[in-house]
């Protein structure tokens, strides 16, 4: 086992305690740290909508500069691979508690760097250079919190509860964006547009690095506590080298990356995508339409518990499939809706946040479930990558500019595609992709 750092050992040492290690124990951590990742993840995602484009694109139209800023928030998609790659490498070395210190401080400055930044008329060029520094930081970050909580989780659930303790994950999705969108609506409501472009943008990204130091010691209360780092080795859960997990297991990765397509392309056409059209082509107030995403974010909540038991009672694969169909009717008429006034856009969030948890409430099982003990801890990471790399990472933007070229019918096409992605490869694998029960 590789050496824990002095920050490990002192953690290990106050939170070690004897008896039995009980799946409510993990899932605590595991909702704490995927929540802290989430509020981060949306706090960036808002601010490309309301802040970014009058900020560092002052030089272009509002459409241009939203469309330059979903560039930017891309880029974390592109780099987060890359950063499983590097924090598996220091897992292996020295350990799971210090990958995660590691990560989980360079996501909390990179993040809370953000708010220091000038804008353009400050410093030109330079301010979207350091965005972009920030963002791809960020994504590297994120590649380092994968801490094999979900997967241990999994592992440690009773057989016929698989799909109960698979969705816990997901919950963190829905309450980070709950806290994003309310602490952006406190401010976007309560000042005048000059200071909280000057300002009031910036607490939110303050609050994250507070979050995620918060999680940083919940997190660790879990992974390096000795109970747990035997149950890790005991369930084989290491770092393997991701070329050799490649190797052994590539088409579960490129199979598993692909089944959540549907899922994770709608993730962002309910939560990013929206915001950007009601700010660019409608009189709505942010501020309304943030308070939409929340009530939205309350739906996805009671939709990622329903998953569970819905899983539990018809089997993983027919609700994912169930789901994706779902999705592709959904890409048909939905997207109209954001023109349909309050009513419109209420009805928009409430079925769309209905289906994502719904269908986002299985994607850490459906990614995890197919490897073997040996290689999951880092198949379940890499594919994680590639799914949101893939379903996620340009969805904000290809929406946007398909639907100020062709319409609002048009944005639904990329979601479209990612629901006929989660079909095919649903259909093209049927007994060994998503098991509804694991050995």
């Amino acid at each position: 086992m590789p050496p824990q750092s002095t920050f490990s050992q002192d953690a290990a040492r106050i939170h070690a305690h004897d008896g039995p290690v009980r799946p409510a124990e993990i899932a605590v951590g595991v909702i704490i740290g995927r929540t802290s990742e989430f509020f981060d993840f949306f706090v960036f995602a808002i601010a490309s909508v309301v802040v970014f484009p009058a900020l560092f694109f002052p030089f272009v139209d509002p459409l241009t500069g939203t469309l330059y800023s979903f560039t930017l928030f891309a880029l974390a998609f592109i780099a987060r691979p890359i950063g499983s790659l590097i924090f598996m490498a220091i897992d292996r070395r020295h350990g799971r508690g210090a990958k995660l210190i590691t990560a989980l401080f360079m996501l909390g400055t990179s993040t809370v760097a953000v708010a220091f930044l000038p804008g353009y008329e400050s410093i030109g060029i330079y301010s979207i250079i350091t965005l972009a520094i920030c963002r791809i930081l960020q994504g590297l970050a994120l590649g380092g919190t994968w801490d094999g909580l979900a997967s241990l989780l999994s592992m440690n659930a009773p057989r016929e509860r698989q799909g109960w303790y698979a969705m816990i994950p997901q919950l963190g999705a829905p309450l980070g964006l709950i806290v994003a969108s309310a602490l952006f609506a406190y401010f976007l409501h309560n000042l005048s547009a000059e200071d909280f472009l000057s300002w009031g943008w910036r607490y939110p990204f303050f609050v994250a690095f507070a979050i995620n130091v918060v999680a940083l010691f919940a997190r660790l209360r879990i992974v390096v506590t000795p109970e747990f780092q035997r149950l890790f080795e005991s369930r084989e859960l290491q770092a393997e080298p991701v070329l050799r997990t490649l190797r052994a297991e590539g088409r579960f990765v490129a199979m598993g990356a692909f089944v959540p397509l549907a899922s994770f392309a709608l993730f962002h056409m309910v939560t990013v995508f929206p915001l950007s059209w009601i700010f660019l082509y409608t009189q709505e107030q942010p501020s309304r339409f943030l308070t939409y995403e929340l009530i939205g974010g309350v739906f996805g909540v009671a939709a990622v518990v329903a998953s569970g038991i819905l899983a539990d009672r018809y089997g993983r694969r027919r609700l994912l499939a169930v789901c994706a169909l779902g999705i592709a009717i959904f890409s048909g008429f939905a997207p109209q809706l954001l023109n349909g006034g309050a009513i419109g856009e209420a009805t928009f969030m409430v079925l769309g946040f209905t289906l994502l948890g719904l269908s986002f409430g299985q994607c850490s099982g459906a990614l995890a479930s197919n490897f073997s003990r040996t290689y999951r801890y880092t198949g379940a990471a890499i594919t994680s990558d590639l799914a949101w790399l893939f379903g996620a990472g340009f969805a904000p933007l290809a929406a946007l500019l398909l639907a100020s070229e062709f319409g609002l019918i048009s944005a639904g096409a990329y979601l479209l595609s990612g629901a006929v992605c989660t079909l095919f490869v649903l259909t093209l694998n049927q007994r060994v992709e998503i098991p509804d029960t694991e050995e």
